[in-house]
């Protein structure tokens, strides 16, 4: 939100106060208080009939230390708050040398000089990270009389600032207006499903908004120095969060808002639905299902969208029985073949649903202030919503999810969660402007909560639309509804390194987009980038996505793809783990690679699948691409052709390759068994070896199936032109140096040590 006319007015009605100067400090060993005046103090005269703003200033976690700034101490905070479930007392270490104090978290500190104008300074060592000086800590007052809060922290000549949440618009966030406020709004405007109130740039820090309602961002778009960050409340509270490096700031903000669960490695396969307002029935199921294993394409998973559900009844959690008259029969029927069940769900409950009358005289529904239950027929007739915020809906709601769950589904999109009124009354008292955005919260995790409860720690999982800051504990989630072009491809791409940059470890999207229905060009790209990504779904809306209706070549580039995925399941699986223990997501942002290559900086249309392979998605129809290689020698694993960097390359890829680029001196573990996600993947593990420098040195961990934790370890060395490799595995496994071309070594079970010809 903009207060100021240009640099030197405000805008019509609005007034604005800043602290100007510290008038007093409060140290503790671990945490300050500062008392701010509005203006300066030159007497005692100027104490008087003046607002005085309260600082308070601590630490949560090494690292990390927060500022709330507050003007009246006394409104009434009905929550609801954003858990921080890293968060510890006593953490800082306070200081003061005469008129200087600071306060410490490890490597940063706040630098405070209470003897000059008010400035705060963050610090790492003798480097300024950020600071907040004349207009960044204040109030204003607007037209209508509303009463904000604000901050801004300074942005130095070159600094760059991303994340978020999963947004659309330019990667780099400078020059734009973002407010977090969730909006069903596709994947083609500043509106944004997945909305986090946090942002890191490229100087070694990020900023957290501990606020859960509407936080609005003007990011060097009001004051082109500042990145500001308002709300519309007494008080506003804000962490600083040191690096130095991108995915030091990703793991220390993921230990204070959660760390993504690890889903179950099931998971990593191919995903095919229904579509959503197709026509379809159990005929059209087993059509899919078996057209699939006909043209030789595992699937791990197969979805139900809504109209599972009878019509103008959602959600109800009935099998609509003209179209599905035996869903238990079916289901287990589906499950012989090996596949999971995933099923649509939504928080709303429609008027004719036989659950509407019984939310409503239990008192499961949210309310207007006047005790009527809040409707309207957007989406389904009569439309309620569930109260999340009371223990007994949320009780109640598991109960008929768990009905589901008995007869074999495995897994719940949780769609929708977005379109939140704030005319309401919640149970539990909670504001309903911070209700708005928090409401995913409390469904994706009562969701998830269920589904940890009855299928065990590492199989829940969820696919969902929504979320807002500590949503990533609730994997997995996907980009909503985009059109069916290659725009509209790339923007998706977008969002998902965005959203990584916000703290979620995995991501998924629609494969051929949802909206419309791509041409065989579309479709084909889009699944070597879908299959490439940590999840993979096929999904539209009102068309199927089975890939026959593409064309034969669009079947050949599935099952490649499919098949390619679950060879390098044991890869992905370990770059699952790392999102699980460290918050550095499976699908990296250059940026968030190498943060030191300012050609990287800006890029968007390409990615790091785990730590090892480059991914740069093709857009065009006639498969040109552009992409930019860092340092080194790269290794394309489906071509073995070598591309060397720092330097922009274009290529043009037919359909069955596209620039997928191993790092120098990467050891990628393949797994034997291309039929499955999850296998014995120790057993017979081939280890591709790619651009191995001179003194290079790799330990590779193959990962376990079921859960965190190893199956083995393989350590290798180069010296000149030998190959040293060691291991503690007891089972086959070969190694490959170069590309797909190169001669296997292969090596009997038992064999724990080898030395190797390496060619130079």
């Amino acid at each position: 939100m903009k207060f100021t006319d240009g640099y030197w007015l405000m805008r019509p009605g609005v007034t604005a106060r800043y602290a100007t100067e510290v008038a007093d400090v409060r140290a503790g060993e671990d945490r300050m208080t500062l008392y701010a005046p509005v203006k300066h103090v030159r007497g005692r005269g100027d104490t008087l009939n003046s607002p005085l703003l309260t600082v308070e200033c601590w630490s949560p976690a090494e690292g990390v230390i927060g500022v709330r700034a507050t003007h009246h101490a006394g409104a009434v905070r009905s929550g609801p708050e954003f858990a921080l479930p890293g968060a510890e007392q006593g953490q800082g270490k306070v200081s003061r040398n005469g008129d200087v104090v600071e306060l410490s978290a490890g490597e940063l500190t706040l630098r405070v000089d209470t003897s000059r104008p008010w400035r705060l300074e963050f610090r790492a060592g003798d480097r300024v990270l950020t600071s907040v000086g004349e207009r960044g800590t204040g109030f204003v007052t607007d037209a209508g009389g509303r009463h904000h809060m604000l901050g801004q922290l300074s942005l130095g000549v070159g600094e760059l600032v991303y994340g978020l949440g999963e947004r659309f618009t330019p990667f780099v966030r400078n020059g734009q207006v973002v407010d977090i406020w969730q909006a069903d709004g596709g994947t083609s405007s500043e509106q944004a499903y997945k909305n986090v109130p946090f942002h890191l740039t490229n100087r070694g820090y990020g900023v957290f908004v501990n606020h859960p309602g509407k936080v609005s961002y003007e990011i060097g778009s009001e004051s082109v120095g500042q990145v500001q960050f308002s709300v519309e409340d007494q008080s506003l509270e804000y962490f600083v969060v040191h690096g130095p490096t991108p995915k030091a700031i990703l793991e220390r903000y993921t230990a204070l808002t959660g760390r993504p669960a690890l889903p179950p490695a099931w998971a990593l396969g191919l995903w095919l639905t229904t579509s959503f307002t197709t026509e379809y029935d159990e005929a059209t199921v087993n059509r899919f299902v078996g057209g699939m294993a006909e043209r030789g394409i595992p699937l791990s998973v197969f979805h139900f969208d809504c109209f599972w559900m009878r019509e103008y009844q959602w959600s109800d959690f009935r099998w609509d029985p003209d179209t599905f008259p035996d869903p238990v029969g079916m289901l287990a029927r589906l499950k012989e073949q090996g596949l999971r069940i995933s099923a649509w769900i939504n928080p709303y409950i429609a008027q004719k649903s036989e659950l509407f009358a019984e939310g409503m005289r239990e008192g499961h529904l949210v309310r207007r202030p006047d005790g009527s239950v809040w409707q309207w027929d957007l989406w389904q007739p009569g439309m309620a919503l569930v109260d999340f915020t009371s223990p007994a809906a949320r009780d109640w709601y598991r109960d008929k999810l768990r009905t589901l769950l008995d007869i074999g589904v495995d897994c719940f999109k949780t769609d929708f969660g977005e379109r939140i009124p704030t005319d309401v009354v919640w149970h539990d008292g909670s504001d309903p402007e911070r209700m708005h955005n928090y409401y995913t919260q409390l469904y994706n995790r009562t969701v998830f909560e269920l589904l940890r409860e009855e299928r065990g720690e590492g199989e829940a999982l969820l696919f969902a639309r929504s979320a807002t800051a500590g949503g990533q504990q609730y994997p997995v989630h996907w980009g909503g509804d985009c059109e069916s072009h290659f725009n509209a491809m790339a923007e998706s791409l977008r969002g998902g390194l965005s959203l990584g940059l916000s703290g979620f470890g995995f991501w998924s999207h629609d494969i051929g987009g949802f909206e419309g229905t791509p041409t065989p060009e579309v479709f084909k790209r889009w699944t070597q980038f879908g299959l490439l990504s940590s999840h993979s779904r096929l999904h539209g809306s009102k068309s199927y996505r089975v890939p026959w209706d593409f064309g034969e070549e669009a079947v050949e580039v599935t099952r490649e793809f499919t098949l390619l995925k679950h060879r390098l399941a044991p890869y992905l699986q370990r770059a699952a783990q790392q999102a699980h223990t460290t918050g550095v997501p499976v699908m990296r942002a250059m940026v968030l690679e190498f943060p030191d290559d300012p050609a990287a900086a800006a890029l968007d249309r390409q990615y790091l699948l785990g730590d090892d392979l480059l991914v740069a998605p093709v857009f065009t129809e006639d498969g040109t691409v552009e992409y930019y290689v860092p340092e080194g020698s790269w290794t394309n694993i489906l071509t073995g052709d070598r591309v060397d960097g720092p330097r922009w390359v274009r290529e043009r890829h037919g359909f069955h390759t596209l620039p997928l680029l191993a790092r120098p001196d990467s050891v990628i573990p393949l797994g034997a068994d291309d039929q499955r996600p999850v296998s014995a993947w120790a057993e017979g593990v081939e280890l591709r070896v790619h651009a191995f420098a001179d003194g290079a040195e790799r330990t590779v961990v193959v990962p376990r199936g079921d859960g965190p934790g190893e199956s083995a370890r393989f350590h290798l060395r180069r010296t000149g032109d030998r190959l040293r490799v060691t291991t503690d595995s007891p089972h086959p496994w070969q190694l490959r140096i170069g590309g797909p071309d190169g001669v296997p070594h292969v090596h009997p079970a038992g064999t724990h040590e080898a030395d190797l010809p390496f060619p130079v």
